[in-house]
């Protein structure tokens, strides 16, 4: 059997192709969008790549720094990311516009928002020094989710939650930890799972980013500039909890409870004044936002666990701890969530003498 032997870009030597035939046709599609859109096609270089099998390069233009999108069509369907792009541009979000986009190669131009996240620019030792930028992201939320109509997005329903949840028995509990679910533990699984999802579908729905963090959203440019909207494809029509538990119980970035709480009752304030369904309660809704998380941490658990074993991307495994410490304090604070809290301790080998539940 004979493998195919990466081979680099020819103008520039830093992008590194596994596929030859998908490097040639790079090299055509770029040609030919060079004389189109007045791009500097020896100035292409890697900008960043991401979880998925996407990669993106940066470019320079006659008007501008621009962006171009590597996307495998047989592994990619970017039919979404244009949507969303335009429902978020529509919204009035800085949301990248997409200026070229060959849909049979998976080849996309897109305009360039910023050379640095938000996650890169934070001052992780100082909380308080950030609250500008999480106001920034607060404002951002309130209007991409003041944009909402039903109809539009996918729903994030019974169905999608349930097989977000599956990822963690699967690929964390099973092929990470090498644990066999047992008839006992299944149980004690789905009987969690089905309050997990029956308490976060109980929220009023809105548009959902679905991964709405600092690392997907690019830091302003310029004084008073806005945040850049980045990583929306996978956006859907559901718990109006789910973009601010993202925020705030971040993947790769983790927050004292005092800083969470206070840009939390910022959003919830905020948007309650924009006519937001958040309810009048902020008890009952940062209940909501701590269910949502526990939900997205038991799926991102399990997605980082699949991105190591079968993607060969280990680093994202690193971050795993964080998540556990999420499950456990979520767990630990409702009654009804013990159950998982003794399911995840026993795996992970922790003895809990000191956990304090508060029963809500």
């Amino acid at each position: 059997m004979s493998h195919a032997t990466p081979t680099q870009t020819p103008m520039n030597s830093d992008i590194v192709w596994q596929d030859p035939q998908r490097a040639a046709q790079f090299e055509a599609w770029l040609v030919n969008a060079a004389c189109v859109h007045q791009l500097h096609a020896a100035s292409v270089r890697l900008a960043s790549a991401d979880a998925s099998f996407r990669r993106y390069f940066r470019i320079a233009s006659a008007h501008g720094s621009r962006i171009i999108m590597d996307a495998p069509p047989e592994r990619e369907n970017c039919q979404p990311f244009v949507k969303v792009a335009q429902l978020m541009q529509a919204a009035g979000l800085y949301a990248p516009e997409v200026l070229a986009w060959d849909e049979a190669q998976g080849f996309m131009l897109l305009t360039d928002l910023g050379g640095q996240t938000m996650m890169q620019v934070v001052q992780r030792d100082d909380p308080q020094a950030n609250l500008p930028l999480y106001q920034q992201a607060v404002d951002a939320l309130v209007t991409w989710q003041l944009a909402s109509k039903p109809d539009v997005l996918p729903p994030y329903d019974h169905a999608l939650l349930r097989r977000e949840l599956e990822l963690f028995p699967e690929w964390y509990l099973g092929r990470h930890r090498g644990v066999v679910v047992d008839e006992v533990m299944r149980g004690t699984l789905d009987a969690v799972f089905e309050q997990i999802i029956a308490t976060n579908l109980a929220q009023p729905s809105v548009y959902v980013h679905r991964d709405f963090m600092p690392r997907n959203l690019m830091a302003p440019t310029t004084p008073g500039g806005a945040l850049g909207v980045l990583d929306f494809q996978d956006a859907v029509y559901g718990p109006v909890t789910y973009d601010i538990a993202s925020l705030m119980r971040d993947a790769f970035l983790s927050w004292d409870e005092d800083f969470c709480l206070d840009i939390t009752i910022r959003y919830w304030d905020q948007a309650r004044k924009a006519g937001l369904p958040v309810g009048d309660d902020f008890g009952e809704f940062y209940r909501g936002v701590e269910w949502m998380g526990l939900q997205r941490h038991l799926k991102v658990a399990g997605i980082f666990a699949r991105l190591t074993l079968r993607d060969g991307k280990p680093h994202y495994l690193a971050d795993t701890p964080r998540f556990i410490q999420y499950i456990r304090a979520t767990c630990a604070r409702y009654r009804e969530l013990k159950p998982l809290l003794r399911l995840v301790d026993q795996v992970e080998g922790i003895v809990a003498s000191d956990v304090f539940v508060i029963g809500r």
